[in-house]
């Protein structure tokens, strides 16, 4: 049986893994904000089918968590096809597509919440997660999205690299560049999707954006930035738990494993962007002492 420290390290290990994966891709092709538009309106989804189980007299504690992420991303996916029909039928630029449809469907999910479901008891850990109780079953989805995301990269992984740098040379070699976009926002989807539940929303997205930007300070390669990403997410999660303990143990202090850990993630790219920094400060004053 696995004790709650090591559960915590093997899910957030193979999150970072997972999210260092697709990250990468994501941030290369400046679509960080369409992922944290898509973590924030599963709410409707999820509200949606709480209210159709409740019309219908059936107790909210007996529906399945498969059901409840079955709706989210359906949810999500509705997300991603408004905001590239709005930015491809109306011509807006992709970020305030964005920022309309995400504030649209997260207004109207909240709308939902207060008029309909207010003895559902949908508490916070529905969309944000709750680190410091996840259970066996949380191991299980992290692992499936894990193995759906490694597959991915590893059968296409010169498509993404020729789509993400050059998407008119992707065209002159045949490769769908609208094929890999989807493909890339379907596994940006199930990744938020599958985690929230286990890890919340702010978690996720910092696995998605933070190790991709340290990594970048570190590296200009890609398969070095894939290397990386998932490396330094990994020592986050490390760190975080060990210190969430220690706190808990010798200062008494019940702080937040996530939360802990995304300061962490945090950290590592300001004492490398600091390092850089100084190491780019140091040469210019030699070549001017020279």
């Amino acid at each position: 049986m696995l004790f709650s420290d090591e559960l915590q390290l093997l899910v957030l290990g193979m999150l970072s893994l997972s999210c260092g994966l697709i990250g990468a891709f994501l941030l290369l092709r400046k679509m960080s904000m369409l992922a944290n538009s898509l973590s924030h309106t599963v709410l409707l989804g999820i509200v949606i089918t709480c209210i159709l189980f409740r019309f219908v007299d059936i107790d909210m504690q007996t529906i399945d968590l498969k059901i409840l992420m079955g709706a989210a991303l359906i949810s999500a996916l509705l997300t991603a096809g408004l905001t590239e029909l709005f930015t491809k039928l109306l011509r807006l630029q992709e970020d305030a597509s964005i920022g309309l449809v995400f504030t649209g469907l997260f207004s109207l999910g909240v709308i939902l919440v207060s008029l309909y479901t207010s003895n559902s008891h949908i508490g916070p850990e529905s969309v944000m997660g709750n680190v410091d109780a996840l259970h066996i079953s949380d191991l299980k989805t992290i692992f499936y999205i894990l193995m759906l995301n490694v597959a991915a990269v590893v059968l296409f992984y010169r498509q993404f690299q020729i789509t993400s740098f050059d998407p008119v040379l992707a065209k002159t070699l045949g490769i769908s560049v609208t094929f890999f976009h989807y493909l890339l926002l379907f596994l940006c989807s199930a990744t938020v999707i599958g985690a929230f539940r286990a890890v919340g929303v702010i978690l996720v997205l910092a696995f998605l954006v933070g190790p991709f930007l340290t990594a970048r300070l570190l590296s200009h390669k890609l398969k070095n930035i894939l290397f990386l990403s998932p490396l330094l997410g990994i020592s986050a999660s490390l760190i975080g738990v060990a210190l969430s303990r220690h706190l808990l143990s010798v200062f008494n202090m019940p702080l937040s494993t996530g939360s802990i850990v995304v300061l962490v993630i945090a950290s590592q790219f300001l004492i490398v962007l600091a390092g850089k920094s100084f190491s780019q400060w140091k040469v210019k004053r030699l070549e001017s002492c020279n």
